[in-house]
């Protein structure tokens, strides 16, 4: 019966990063016509100061049965996002959207290499496998000619932030104090940005349909998104989560081409179908095979 309950839990914790993937997915083409408008700064000070305050008032009592230490978990935590996103959001203002969703996307190579030096894990040959097939699809789905610029420099800084906060995140979460975390990471995430961007004045955004990207993106995207992975990577081992979440480019294609007129290309199918198939490898092999990784250390 445990092992039956086990099961089930991992499969929903998959579930739920996959719907967030999706979540993520939906943002790209919101995000870069946004910026046409917003700063960079001001916008993910708005955006996440708004998710903050939604948490904190749907659970208040949250953040006060949070231990010392995991406290100190979530405040690095939530630096090493806001970071990522500081340098994410400023890349895709430098790069296409089909590019800064790549190199984004590297994340689920930086964790395992992460995770095998940070946590002392063990990856065995099909969880590589599988990374490397989702790398490629991502290739093949995003890029028609690369070439190395600021924005693409600043866009793979994001990825390797965005695995550590992955891995981290694979180490220190626990289902019992997923919320908590989840606010106070969104606290920190906010006041990063603000003090980043409050030197010159906030610049709010000026129309009803930007205040509901802003709206859906931080309550959606940001606070439930963030919810649902602290929640679900206290169940997923860090490569596994990557891999899963490398799903997102394939969902910004999607939703490019459903919302937003693009055609529906042999190299869209082709990509987002390698990168289906590796996350299926490691969804569908069993856990013994796929993982051998630590799920929890205590710093």
């Amino acid at each position: 019966m445990h092992a039956q309950q086990t099961r089930r839990t991992t499969l929903l914790a998959a579930l739920v990063l996959l719907a967030l993937a999706a979540s993520w997915g939906s943002t790209f083409f919101m995000i870069k016509d946004l910026l046409d408008r917003v700063p960079t700064l001001d916008f993910l000070a708005v955006r996440f100061t708004i998710a903050s305050l939604v948490l904190v008032v749907v659970a208040p009592k949250a953040l006060g049965r949070l231990s010392p230490v995991v406290r100190r978990h979530a405040v690095v935590l939530g630096l090493l996002y806001g970071l990522a996103q500081i340098l994410q959001t400023a890349g895709l203002a430098h790069t296409p959207a089909s590019i800064s969703g790549f190199v984004t996307g590297l994340y689920v190579v930086c964790t395992p290499l992460l995770a095998a030096a940070i946590l002392r894990t063990r990856i065995p040959p099909i969880t590589w496998a599988a990374v490397a097939l989702a790398t490629v699809g991502l290739g093949v789905l995003a890029l028609n000619g690369f070439s190395i610029g600021y924005g693409e420099l600043i866009t793979l800084a994001s990825a390797v932030l965005y695995a550590l906060h992955i891995v981290g995140l694979g180490a220190w979460s626990s289902a019992q104090d997923a919320v908590g975390m989840t606010i106070l990471q969104i606290m920190v995430i906010a006041v990063v940005c603000t003090l980043a961007t409050v030197h010159d004045g906030i610049v709010l955004p000026d129309r009803s349909g930007d205040w509901l990207s802003v709206a859906y993106m931080a309550v959606v995207v940001g606070a439930a998104g963030l919810l649902g992975q602290t929640w679900a990577q206290a169940h997923l081992a860090p490569t596994r989560s990557a891999i899963i979440m490398s799903m997102e480019p394939v969902f910004a294609s999607f939703f490019a081409v459903w919302l937003g007129g693009e055609d529906l290309t042999t190299r869209l199918l082709l990509g987002g179908g390698m990168v289906l198939v590796a996350m299926l490898a490691v969804e569908l092999a069993p856990r013994r095979v796929v993982e051998g990784e630590v799920p929890h250390i205590a710093v």
